[in-house]
C-alpha cells in the first residue's frame, strides 16, 4: 500500500511531502508533475494569487537513483512564491478576528486556542491541495504503467448543469488544458463562465460539481470483507476530505436512489451481445471474462471491489467562504456582531477540484494495486498485473 504525508502553510515558505510505498523502477518526471499542478492552478474564476503569483514547480529531494524510484521514501517540495513575494516587500500576511461563516475559522480558533483566525486557514487553506495534487500525480504515473488513466470534468456551477454526453477518455483529454472549465458541454459552459462573470461583480462565490473517471481498472481492487477498507467507502472519504466538498456520490448514487430495482443496476451480457442493439455505457469485457455491462451505474464498484467498469467518483463543491460580500459573523475580539473577513480568494474553484479529485481518486487506486500486486519493484508489478 501507499502512504504520504504532506506539511506546509499557506504563507510559510514550502509545501512538502513524503511519499511511501512506490515500486523501484518507476520514471516520475518532474515536467509531469508540473503539468498536473499547473491544471490544479487553472480553470475560470480562480483569484489573483492562482494567476498572477504562483507557479507550482515540484522538486524531488529523495527517492531517485538515475531517474528511476530506488522503493524507498520519497521526498517533494513546492515552493511558495507568495513567500518570496513577501520576504522582498515587507508585507505581513493577513489577520483577522472575525470568522467567516462555512470556514474552518471558528472551530479552529476554539480548537487550538489561537487569539486570531489567520493560524487557522494557514494550513485550513486549500493551498494545501498543491501537495495533494503532486503526490496524486506520482500515483498516476505509476498506474499509466498498467494502462489505468485518471481524468474529471465539470458537471455544474451554480445552478447551470452539462448534458456532454458520454465522458470518454479520448474527450476527457481533449478538453483537458483548452477549455475554460474543463466541461464537456459547450453551451452549458459558456453559460456557467456568464455565471461566474455576475458572481464575480456582485462579491459571491459559485460552488457546483465534477466527475472523476479511472478507466482501465482491473476487477478486485478492494474488499467486502471488512467496512474500513471498502474500496468505494474509501474513495468517498478522500473525495470528501477535499477543502469546500461536501457530498460525494460513487457512480449514478443519487440519482438511482429514487428508481426501482431494474433501473438501478448494471446489467451484464456475454460479450459478442454487445452488438444486439442494446445500450453499452462504459462497457468493455472485465479481465479474464467474457461479460460486459450494459451500463456503469455502479460506478465501477460493487460491494466494495472494482468491477472492471471505469470508476465514477463526483464530488460536490459548496461555495467557498470567503467572498467580498462579507456575511454576518461575531467579531471575537470584541463579542460583537461584525462583517465576516474577507480573505484574497477565488470565485469558483470547482475545475481545481476536479484535478484535486483526480489526485486522491488515482491515489487510492494506485495503492490498492500495490496491495494487490505488491510493490518491491515494478518488473514484477507488471508481471503479475499480466497474470490476472
Amino acid at each position: 500500500m501507499l502512504r504520504y504525508l504532506l506539511a506546509g502553510e499557506s504563507h510559510g515558505p514550502a509545501l512538502v511531502g513524503i511519499l511511501e510505498g512506490f515500486p523501484a523502477g518507476l520514471i516520475i518526471k518532474n515536467s509531469f508533475v508540473d503539468t498536473e499542478l499547473a491544471l490544479r492552478q487553472q480553470g475560470y474564476g480562480r483569484g489573483p494569487r492562482m494567476q498572477s503569483i504562483e507557479k507550482d514547480a515540484v522538486e524531488f529531494l529523495s527517492g531517485f537513483w538515475k531517474g528511476r524510484t530506488l522503493g524507498s521514501p520519497i521526498a517533494f517540495k513546492i515552493p511558495n512564491l507568495d513567500f518570496e513575494l513577501r520576504q522582498r516587500t515587507g508585507q505581513k500576511a493577513q489577520r483577522w478576528q472575525v470568522p467567516r461563516p462555512g470556514h474552518a475559522d471558528f472551530p479552529g480558533v476554539v480548537r487550538h486556542d489561537f487569539d486570531d483566525c489567520a493560524p487557522v486557514a494557514e494550513r485550513a487553506s486549500a493551498r494545501s491541495t498543491a501537495a495533494t495534487t503532486a503526490a496524486g500525480a506520482c500515483a498516476k504515473a505509476l498506474l499509466a504503467q498498467f494502462g489505468i488513466t485518471v481524468f474529471s470534468h465539470t458537471r455544474g456551477v451554480g445552478p447551470v448543469l452539462a448534458d456532454g454526453g458520454d465522458p470518454t477518455v479520448a474527450r476527457l483529454r481533449r478538453i483537458r488544458s483548452h477549455r475554460p472549465l474543463r466541461c464537456l458541454d459547450a453551451r452549458a459552459e459558456k453559460e456557467m463562465v456568464a455565471l461566474i462573470d455576475q458572481a464575480m461583480e456582485q462579491g459571491v462565490t459559485l460552488g457546483g460539481e465534477f466527475e472523476v473517471l479511472a478507466s482501465g481498472v482491473p476487477v478486485g481492487l478492494g474488499t467486502y470483507c471488512h467496512s474500513d477498507r471498502r474500496l468505494d467507502a474509501l474513495l468517498a472519504e478522500d473525495v470528501m476530505a477535499i477543502p469546500a466538498v461536501k457530498a460525494v456520490s460513487i457512480g449514478a448514487g443519487l440519482e438511482i436512489a429514487s428508481v426501482d430495482g431494474q433501473n438501478a443496476h448494471d446489467e451484464m451480457l456475454p460479450a459478442e451481445e454487445r452488438s444486439s442493439g442494446r445500450p453499452s455505457v462504459g462497457g468493455r469485457p472485465t479481465l479474464g471474462s467474457g461479460f460486459v455491462r450494459t451500463t456503469n451505474r455502479a460506478g465501477g464498484l460493487e460491494g466494495g471491489i472494482t468491477n472492471g467498469e471505469p470508476v465514477v467518483v463526483r464530488g460536490f463543491v459548496k461555495p467557498i467562504s470567503s467572498q467580498r460580500k462579507r456575511l454576518q459573523s461575531i467579531n471575537l475580539k470584541t463579542g460583537k456582531p461584525d462583517l465576516a473577513a474577507w480573505v484574497r480568494s477565488d470565485t469558483c474553484v470547482v475545475p481545481a477540484a476536479g484535478i484535486v479529485g483526480e489526485a486522491v481518486v488515482a491515489w487510492r487506486l494506485a495503492s490498492e494495486l500495490t496491495t494487490f500486486l505488491g510493490s518491491a519493484d515494478l518488473k514484477t508489478m507488471k508481471r503479475r498485473f499480466l497474470e490476472l
